[in-house]
């Protein structure tokens, strides 16, 4: 069995961070903050893609996702916890399966937010927003993760996310994908993409324990 999880709203909680970081970047370019609610929404998706749906000018998008990085980097541990039983749903996801990380973050960020809580070890991969061409919700992350992993043909994977995005790209990419409930995803929106939709990523894995 493989399980691949997503990040932010899965495994971990950088609300404050992102939150943090989105309103330091417009003050820093001058511009308006904004609202807090959607920039939650809008988690899961790249950070151009954030920006643009946030009305940045599309000459400004990539100068707003510089200030946002050199931001993330100082603050991000600090300012990140694990979700309950998140520790718990990797340590038992690792005993019946291989595990990998699929995130629209940036690889090199994540590992380290995953070494610093002192989980990484229990992950084969780590695919990010610099590892692909296409984010999610494009297959193309878990087609990454899996040609890394190797030798995969006939094992049961599953995509374990709490966004619309984890779920189309695990549909797309011919694997079952499972929602979870601890994120930024609403339940009527990850029930209309997938038919496993639990609280969270424990609920998820104890479930795929006793079906496996």
């Amino acid at each position: 069995m493989i399980i691949l999880f997503d990040l932010d709203g899965t495994l971990i909680d950088s609300t404050d961070a992102i939150l943090y970081c989105f309103e330091n970047s417009f003050m820093v370019a001058g511009l308006e903050k904004r609202d807090a609610q959607k920039i939650k929404s809008l988690i899961g998706y790249p950070l151009d893609v954030m920006y643009k749906e946030l009305g940045v000018e599309e000459g400004l998008i990539w100068e707003m996702v510089d200030i946002y990085k050199s931001c993330y980097r100082k603050i991000s541990k600090q300012m990140t916890t694990m979700l309950p039983n998140a520790k718990e749903a990797i340590k038992e996801a690792s005993k019946m399966a291989r595990l990998g990380i699929v995130t629209t973050k940036t690889a090199r960020y994540s590992r380290e937010l995953l070494e610093h809580m002192e989980v990484m070890e229990y992950f084969e991969v780590l695919v990010g927003r610099e590892d692909v061409e296409n984010p999610k919700p494009n297959p193309e992350p878990i087609y990454t993760a899996l040609d890394r992993m190797g030798e995969y043909d006939g094992k049961k994977i599953f995509m374990i996310g709490d966004t619309k995005l984890d779920l189309i790209c695990a549909r797309d990419a011919g694997v079952t994908g499972i929602g979870v409930k601890c994120g930024y995803g609403e339940e009527s929106e990850l029930k209309e993409y997938s038919e496993l939709v639990f609280e969270d990523s424990l609920e998820a894995i104890k479930k795929l324990g006793v079906t496996s």
